[in-house]
């Protein structure tokens, strides 16, 4: 399992740190499109759709996705407002009463949030690389640190857990493990001003209560985000979203954390 792990994760990086680092900006959104493409079919998958269904509904995501850059430029604005909107109002709810998410209205709500949140993903990664490849890097070590962080704090300090019911793995010692190793990148960054334009330096650039705070906001919404994909597993029975990257899953189980944490931060950054 653990030769798997790492052949996968070194194919990975070898695609996507030339892509994002070197790569023009068309091509850097289409691997980002391709990938999200098979998110929205495992998307499809954890919502109980068999045959060819996932395949239509990713189909039916390129095709949405495509039809959004023709619009005016307000597109990725929209789609980080709907998608923050979902993150904020029905997934908590969904978490706290763990309805059926794969039948009745749940899963037709579900069905829309899915093209949303992932198209919204791709204007956010799209968008912060344009910023810069520091910027876009991070974006996306917020959510990372966030992980890392949360991992080795709850195997040495975990004992009172997050989400029992959800994922028994969590606990609150690990969430505050992540947020202190976030909180400590950022400080650092910021101070430095080092490979800015960031995230870091810009959210320092207006002071260090709003930088806490942000970063306080999108490590609870990454945690949010992990949650609740961990949920969809637990009521479709699987344990990954699906067996595409040997190792470590499927897409979803990789981005899980960025989807709600990528638009928002977006949109609280402007």
């Amino acid at each position: 399992m653990l030769k798997t792990r790492v052949i996968t994760a070194v194919i990975l990086l070898a695609v996507l740190v030339p892509v994002t680092l070197l790569a023009p900006i068309g091509a850097f959104g289409a691997l980002i499109a391709f990938a999200l493409i098979f998110g929205a079919w495992e998307w499809a998958r954890l919502l109980k759709f068999q045959g060819y269904a996932p395949i239509v509904y990713a189909v039916v995501c390129a095709f949405v996705l495509l039809l959004s850059l023709r619009l005016p430029g307000g597109a990725a604005l929209g789609f980080y407002k709907a998608s923050t909107v979902f993150w904020v109002v029905a997934v908590p709810y969904a978490m706290l009463r763990k309805p059926v998410l794969a039948n009745g209205s749940w899963r037709r709500l579900l069905l829309v949030a899915g093209v949303v949140v992932l198209i919204a993903c791709w204007y956010a990664l799209v968008s912060a690389r344009i910023a810069g490849v520091a910027y876009v890097l991070s974006l996306l070590l917020v959510v990372w640190c966030a992980d890392i962080g949360a991992y080795f704090a709850g195997k040495a300090f975990g004992r009172h857990k997050l989400a029992p019911a959800i994922s028994p793995g969590k606990t609150w010692e690990g969430a505050a493990g992540g947020w202190l190793l976030v909180l400590a990148l950022a400080v650092a960054a910021g101070c430095s001003g080092a490979f800015a334009p960031t995230v870091f330096s810009r959210l320092a650039g207006y002071g260090w209560p709003r930088l806490i705070g942000v970063m306080t906001l999108l490590v609870g919404f990454s945690i949010v985000g992990d949650l609740f994909e961990s949920l969809l597993k637990r009521q479709a029975g699987v344990k990954d979203s699906s067996g595409l990257l040997p190792g470590h899953g499927g897409v979803l189980d990789r981005i899980d954390a960025l989807l709600p944490v990528l638009p928002l931060a977006m949109l609280l950054l402007g």
